[in-house]
């Protein structure tokens, strides 16, 4: 008897720490993408939504949004302790990377996966609830969540990322991938060689394979291996029927096909595709919008724990934290608080953490603060910009940096953008006699709320 899914897995660890709403009969047009938009914009740290009896489907498709967008629910999907404070997460990705290593996925006797499979004419992508998110949506996504997988012709490693896949018709897809991208820069090679690129659309897997697809990671590092790492042991893996590309086994929906360069729609390339999926499956969903979204806090953590990651890996001494904030859409404004060492310390921070990997595409702002400073405490980090920046001293700018469409104020005529890096710290010459923070000290403050600790828990400020 095959395992059950990964997806399935996932629910039951997530309900059982109370971190699923379910949500039964929201259609497929605008209403799970308002619904994802209401849910993730009345507070923070939402729950997921699994949707539920689909008007016009089996009752056993089923859709999933935000699965990875809590803290508690990003701590189950990494493995990690259980948090008090989206930065415990940020943290314990951090040291946990000191040590990863990436671990090759193995290929699995069989899969859930392959339950179902229609090929050719039989292909229909209709049968899957499908949703339209937006009402200005040029139709209907069914890879938002999704894991885009490509050989690399020269090299043969794999790529597994996160791009939008858009249905065409009933068996045609079109993919978006920005310039830079890796899944690009691979689909360039075979069509320079002039010819058709394979790809695996999975919809609907481990969301921990959703977290490494929707990262920036080094060039020729697969996300099945990353993931593996995190996992600590090997993905299990089957390999598709035309082009022999590993798909995950117990994944929900694959499709199989080839990007076409002469053959383009709005959305980019399209292809045919061949269809695999388990009895029941449950599609993933990651709706963009307005932050916040359904993946933008998931995304914030992820961020900040690699960049944090990279900063020290390139030898910045001195970190105290890392914050992507999600308002910037979990891309442009990042806060990077240090313990100033030296003069130009907080400087090289800067550098470092708009430069690295996983920062330099779509970035806009990197904020320096101290070690006194929350940098996810966005009133914290306004406060030391507006009391420790001197605006004609402190802020540099990076012009022709890394961007891409989805940017809105691209420079289209080089697809790329300018960055800002606030240095918001103390002057480093200046530490001794920079004037004292008026507040209780930590100790002071333990003692207060003790004492008072009835009253102050009355009116929620315990």
């Amino acid at each position: 008897m095959l395992e059950k899914a990964q997806t399935e897995k996932f629910i039951a660890r997530a309900d059982a720490a109370d971190e699923v709403v379910r949500i039964g009969g929201a259609d497929w047009k605008l209403e799970m993408g308002t619904l994802a938009e209401i849910v993730n914009h009345a507070r923070a740290e939402p729950p997921a939504i699994l949707f539920e009896d689909v008007p016009g489907y089996s009752s056993g498709m089923r859709l999933l949004s935000g699965a990875t967008n809590s803290s508690k629910r990003l701590a189950i999907t990494l493995g990690l302790p259980v948090p008090e404070h989206p930065l415990d997460v940020v943290r314990a990705y951090r040291d946990r990377m000191k040590t990863h290593r990436p671990i090759a996925p193995k290929i699995a006797a069989n899969g859930t996966v392959f339950e179902n499979i229609d090929r050719d004419a039989k292909v229909d992508l209709w049968k899957f609830p499908v949703p339209l998110l937006h009402e200005h949506d040029g139709g209907r996504y069914i890879g938002t969540d999704d894991l885009v997988i490509m050989r690399d012709p020269d090299e043969e490693w794999v790529n597994g990322a996160t791009y939008r896949a858009m249905v065409q018709d009933k068996n045609h897809v079109s993919l978006w991938i920005s310039p830079g991208k890796h899944g690009r820069q691979i689909r360039e090679k075979y069509f320079r060689a002039g010819k058709p690129c394979p790809v695996l659309i999975s919809c609907g897997h481990d969301p921990l394979l959703f977290l490494a697809g929707g990262n920036e990671l080094k060039y020729g590092l697969s996300e099945y291996d990353y993931a593996g790492g995190h996992r600590g042991e090997p993905y299990e893996i089957v390999l598709s029927e035309l082009h022999g590309l590993p798909m995950p086994a117990h994944a929900e929906i694959v499709l199989e096909g080839e990007m076409v360069e002469s053959v383009t729609a709005k959305e980019g390339p399209f292809g045919e595709f061949t269809g695999y999926y388990r009895n029941d499956p449950i599609l993933g969903i990651a709706s963009p919008m307005r932050p916040p979204s359904d993946f933008s806090f998931s995304k914030c953590v992820m961020k900040a724990g690699m960049i944090w990651d990279e900063v020290e890996r390139a030898g910045l001494s001195g970190v105290a934290g890392v914050w992507v904030h999600e308002f910037g859409g979990a891309r442009m404004f990042n806060v990077i608080a240090i313990k100033q060492a030296y003069p130009g310390h907080a400087r090289q921070a800067g550098l470092l953490a708009a430069g690295c990997q996983s920062a330099s595409y779509l970035g806009r702002f990197v904020v320096v603060v101290d070690e006194d400073v929350d940098p996810s405490d966005l009133f914290d980090v306004m406060w030391a910009m507006c009391t420790r920046c001197d605006p004609a001293h402190d802020i540099e700018f990076v012009r022709r940096a890394w961007s891409g469409p989805l940017d809105p104020m691209l420079d289209k005529s080089s697809s790329t953008n300018s960055r800002a890096i606030i240095d918001a710290c103390r002057p480093f010459e200046r530490l001794k006699d920079f004037p004292m923070v008026a507040r209780a000290s930590p100790e002071l403050t333990r003692k207060v709320k003790e004492k008072f600790a009835e009253i102050l828990g009355k009116i929620g400020c315990a």
